[in-house]
């Protein structure tokens, strides 16, 4: 059955048509048609931040209640509240990872779409169908000048894309009857940002040539994309199925007709493809390892079992929604795998897509929460009803992937240093100094990123700045993060020289400094680079565990002894970092290996 069979229709915001769900948690209905609203005003040209204003318009709920909902989602760390804009908050995608880890996918099936993308030098991506749409769950990009822009979470219409001409040939009547009916409300797709728009209502396709397409996808085991979705973008996509035949996903091969016509693409890239099938489907059928949370790290047992809504409600009083944060509490948890043993993939289908798997029963997910079994029922139910959760009808619970429309895709596209940028602002903020990142290029550090704070006398640096990486802080700490081969050939072509009379140019003394700040975690340079300038940095460790940038706050050397500098400076810059790589692991969770260090470099 899919999604839309299962669940009650939608309204634009997430909720039911008539505003309301039977016996469900209010705050965390409301909290979601924010958190949805939030993420559709983002999409539809709003920009990254959108006032409270707008998703009270949006939501149709009281502008009490919007406040209510978003100072519980900054207390929780989703949302980032900036005078009078909200915007989505890097941490908030830890819901989507909820699913995308219980589903296993990306665990599964990364590893082979980056080597059919290495092999056939296209983009491949893996879909799943979440209830008359299709959305993207796994990606492995080419990177050019035309590449393709989805992002993981991103929603398509089935009808303008191939893995959904292979969902529909599974549609039951329900399906079939919600999709004209979309297709009825909406014929320009405008709720479907991810895609272009139609012109007019003219340019949609018959539907009896969608239903025509399904039925030649069912019976050729392929489908084809031929510029459904733009002009000049072509694909070809195969289905991957569950150990009892039904589709679980589809893998999707993308090119542009600069390269390749729809003929020419299915003539390259469909015998790659079911050469690889029997491979995939194995994987998907393998046992799941037990033990890893929705941001790909092992879940902190007890973390959450200390209920940290019950410490916010204390700390906001009558403002934080408790039942708002428990039911996010509970959906994240969604995406653990209990521990005592591998679960296998192999249980009921689950109505929101991808490969079924076991799901967590009550139990479980009171006991990872530390709620009691009816506040973590009443939550789950509520998920259940919204579409955000599935159940067997039983006793097992699971996220489906309308879950990652909770912000994922927005997010899923932001680089290091939009990750970073906010971060940055809160130190400038709270320690009022200039603070800068920077990456190692070569012998340099180039600076990728720079908040100044207001000063008389200030530290004029722009982003794109090189400076010598042995005379500045941020240089030696990204020294001594480096392997000791690779320290060790920087070291032997070194050629320091004098840049002020404090500059260190020796390089056995060079050496012990980079063996100090490997030691220490940090690194301070005390006019060196430039008369008056003080500087102080520590490590930023991409989601490889890799130190791959550099944190500093520069300062003028006359406030001050460099120890009062290291005393006062050193915690919150390595709060600012921890907060930062904290960030990194949750966006790069379910991206290919090296993407992060990839995003830090810029290259």
């Amino acid at each position: 059955m899919s999604l839309s069979a299962a669940t009650p229709p939608v309204n634009a915001v997430g909720g039911l048509a008539d505003g309301s769900v039977g016996g469900s948690v209010g705050p965390l209905e409301r909290g979601l048609a924010v958190l949805r609203a939030l993420t559709v005003l983002s999409a539809h040209g709003a920009g990254p931040a959108v006032r409270p204003g707008d998703l009270v318009r949006a939501t149709g709920l009281a502008r009490s209640v919007v406040d209510r909902v978003l100072g519980t989602l900054q207390q929780l760390g989703y949302v980032r509240l900036d005078g009078r804009e909200v915007s989505l908050a890097t941490r908030l995608m830890e819901l989507g990872n909820a699913y995308l880890a219980a589903s296993g996918l990306p665990d599964a099936l990364l590893p082979f779409a980056e080597r059919l993308a290495d092999s056939l030098d296209e983009s491949v991506s893996v879909a799943v169908p979440d209830g008359d749409g299709v959305r993207f769950v796994v990606q492995a990009t080419r990177r050019r000048t035309m590449s393709l822009a989805f992002r993981i979470g991103d929603l398509l219409p089935a009808e303008r894309c191939a893995p959904g001409a292979l969902f529909a040939a599974e549609w039951d009547e329900r399906t079939w009857a919600d999709w004209r009916a979309r297709r009825a409300a909406d014929p320009l797709d405008g709720s479907f940002p991810a895609v272009p728009p139609r012109p007019g209502p003219a340019d949609a396709p018959d539907p009896d040539a969608f239903a025509h397409r399904a039925k030649a996808a069912a019976h050729d085991g392929c489908a084809l994309d031929d510029q459904l979705i733009e002009p000049g973008l072509v694909a070809v996509a195969v289905p991957l199925r569950d150990p009892a035949g039904r589709i679980a996903c589809a893998v999707n091969v993308v090119s542009h007709t600069s390269r390749h016509d729809i003929a020419s693409l299915r003539r390259t890239a469909l015998a790659a493809l079911r050469d690889r099938i029997p491979a995939m489907e194995a994987a998907l059928a393998a046992p799941v390892g037990a033990g890893q949370g929705a941001g790909g790290e092992p879940p902190v047992v007890g973390a959450i079992g200390e209920d940290p809504a019950r410490l916010a409600k204390r700390e906001m009083g009558a403002g934080f929604l408790q039942s708002l944060a428990r039911g996010l509490t509970v959906l994240r948890a969604l995406g653990e795998r209990p521990p005592g043993g591998p679960q296998p993939h192999g249980g009921p289908p689950s109505h929101g897509g991808g490969p079924p798997h076991d799901g967590m029963p009550l139990t479980a997910v009171a006991g990872a929460t530390g709620l009691a079994r009816a506040t973590a029922r009443r939550s789950l139910l509520t998920l259940v009803e919204l579409g955000y959760a599935a159940t067997d009808g039983a006793r097992l619970f699971r996220p489906t992937p309308r879950v990652l429309e909770l912000g994922y895709a927005p997010l899923a596209g932001l680089g290091f240093t939009d990750i970073a940028r906010p971060h940055l602002r809160e130190l400038v903020g709270a320690v009022h100094e200039s603070a800068s990142l920077a990456v190692l290029d070569g012998g340099d550090i180039r600076y990728v990123e720079r908040v100044p704070t207001v000063r008389i006398m200030s530290v004029n640096i722009t982003i794109g700045t090189r400076f010598p990486a042995y005379a500045t802080s941020m240089g030696r700490v990204l020294l001594a993060g480096l392997d000791a081969d690779a320290r060790a050939g920087y070291l032997a072509d070194l050629d320091p020289r004098p840049l002020t009379r404090h500059t260190l140019t020796s390089v056995p003394g060079l050496a012990r400094v980079l063996g100090g700040v490997a030691e220490s975690g940090y690194a301070l340079v005390d006019e060196e680079l430039e008369d008056g300038l003080r500087s102080l940095a520590v490590p930023v460790r991409d989601a490889d565990g890799r130190v791959a940038a550099a944190l500093n706050l520069a300062v003028h050397a006359g406030r001050g002894t460099p120890e009062d500098t290291v005393r006062t400076l050193l915690p919150p810059l390595r709060t600012t970092a921890a907060r930062i790589e904290a960030d990194l692991r949750t966006a790069f969770a379910h991206r290919p290996r090296g993407l992060g260090a990839r995003r830090l470099s810029g290259v």
